[in-house]
């Protein structure tokens, strides 16, 4: 039984190492000041790029995720809702109350506002 996953891991294992070395042998080389320069959208930076950024970024990000991977659990419940019936309605019914409650709490505490 654990033969199976032993072969598929160490597969995998040797699978990214190969690839890693490989990269690394034919890819090309190129190095120069210019390439180790921090730059957006091909504009050169003038001054520090470690300015503070607002925390509203991070908190807006943060919730973007937390909403979309909760709503991720929504397609294998999809597949399994006809073979459970009420008990997968109930508690996907409560999965979407404790979500919508959790969107409401972020609204009303207006983390969803730019400022």
């Amino acid at each position: 039984m654990y033969i199976l996953l032993i072969t598929v891991l160490v597969t995998a294992i040797f699978l990214v190492a190969a690839a890693c070395v490989i990269a690394k042998l034919i890819g090309p080389r190129s190095y120069n000041k210019v390439k180790g320069e921090t730059f957006e959208c091909g504009i050169p930076t003038y001054g520090s790029s470690w300015i503070p950024m607002s925390v509203g970024y991070y908190l807006f990000a943060i919730l973007f995720l937390m909403f979309d991977v909760e709503t991720v659990f929504l397609y294998p419940w999809a597949t399994v809702v006809g073979e459970y019936g009420a008990i997968a309605m109930a508690s996907i019914g409560f999965f979407l109350v404790v979500l919508v409650l959790g969107l409401v709490y972020a609204w009303r505490k207006g983390a969803l506002e730019w400022k």
